[in-house]
């Protein structure tokens, strides 16, 4: 590999290796750094997580994306991402994690990690959000009991589980857990379910209305101890029993990060990256962001099905920019 590369590419989600595969097409010099796995926030989803999105809508490069479902499952997405970077033969450093960028005299940047540095031209950051969980703020939050991720409903048989929340997330970790033997609460601070895929929203309706679910609506957790847990509701201080609290209340994108590096972001709640809609490059020169980064904390507008085409838009700016001696 050349002493300097045209472009670093930090994250090796889909969006990531998208930008790699194009910028492999476009012949440039390129290494795609991940401080995780290949697509480590996939991976990190529960096991028997279902897209809601299509198998083609997750497809990138161009390459075929299979699936013996309607709608995929995280192993069969695993399964096409490995696929893709290996059929792909694409530069991917995994559990190298970026520690800094420096701006060199001559407008190049230094990119410091845990295995080294690099010299490069331009920067894509491709990273997702799924390592910072929003956390709740209440006291007890900090006990080992209390989970902002989950992976697999075995765990919680006959536990008495309380999931926070009133999306995707939270709908099937109820369920899951539910039918596995867990006896299960949920604490909705809005007065009914919020964004559920329309498969699951029914089922989940349908729990709570027989009582095999119990739901406060309109609620939240005030404290939570080793074996009960505190919720306000509208008819005051309710005390359950309970063995597990399941926050499902999101995740934010890594803003120090961004802000370590120099991108700037908006002042008030939503912490909006600012960058050029046309082109996707931030307020530094040649620093680009691609995928749900680009949301600020509305994580949910940016997916890998409408954010793909942010791989091929920054990477033919860039290679416009070469071919003309920029």
């Amino acid at each position: 590999m050349h002493n300097k590369l045209d472009i670093i590419i930090i994250g090796a989600g889909p969006i990531g290796l998208a930008a790699g595969i194009e910028a492999k097409r476009k012949g440039l010099r390129y290494v795609i750094l991940d401080k995780g796995c290949l697509v480590n926030s996939i991976f990190n989803y529960p096991l028997n997580m279902t897209f809601f999105s299509t198998a083609d809508r997750l497809e990138i490069g161009g390459i075929p994306f299979t699936s013996v479902n309607a709608k995929p499952r995280r192993a069969e997405a695993l399964e096409y991402y490995r696929r893709v970077a290996e059929a792909e033969q694409l530069h991917v450093n995994l559990f190298e994690e970026v520690t800094g960028v420096v701006t060199q005299e001559n407008g190049d940047y230094q990119v410091l990690t845990s295995k080294g540095a690099y010299t490069t031209v331009h920067i894509i950051v491709a990273i997702g959000f799924y390592g910072i969980p929003n956390l709740l703020h209440v006291p007890g939050e900090e006990l080992p009991k209390v989970r902002h991720y989950y992976f697999d409903p075995h765990y919680f048989y006959k536990q008495k589980v309380l999931v926070v929340g009133a999306n995707n997330s939270s709908a099937d970790v109820a369920l899951e857990t539910w039918r596995k033997g867990a006896e299960v609460t949920m604490v909705v601070r809005e007065p009914t379910l919020g964004r559920i895929k329309y498969w699951t929203k029914p089922d989940l309706e349908n729990r709570i209305e027989e009582g095999s679910i119990k739901a406060y609506f309109q609620a939240g957790i005030t404290e939570i101890r080793e074996h009960e847990v505190d919720i306000e509701t509208l008819d005051g201080i309710v005390t359950i029993k309970n063995d597990f609290v399941m926050a499902m209340t999101g995740y934010q994108p890594d803003f120090s990060f961004l802000e370590k590096i120099g991108v700037q972001l908006t002042n008030d709640y939503k912490r909006y990256p600012l960058y050029n809609r046309e082109t996707m490059e931030t307020n530094m020169k040649n620093v680009f962001l691609a995928g749900v980064i680009c949301g600020g904390m509305d994580t949910h507008v940016w997916f890998i099905e409408n954010s793909r085409e942010h791989a091929t838009l920054i990477v033919d700016h860039i290679a416009a920019k070469e071919t003309a001696g920029a």
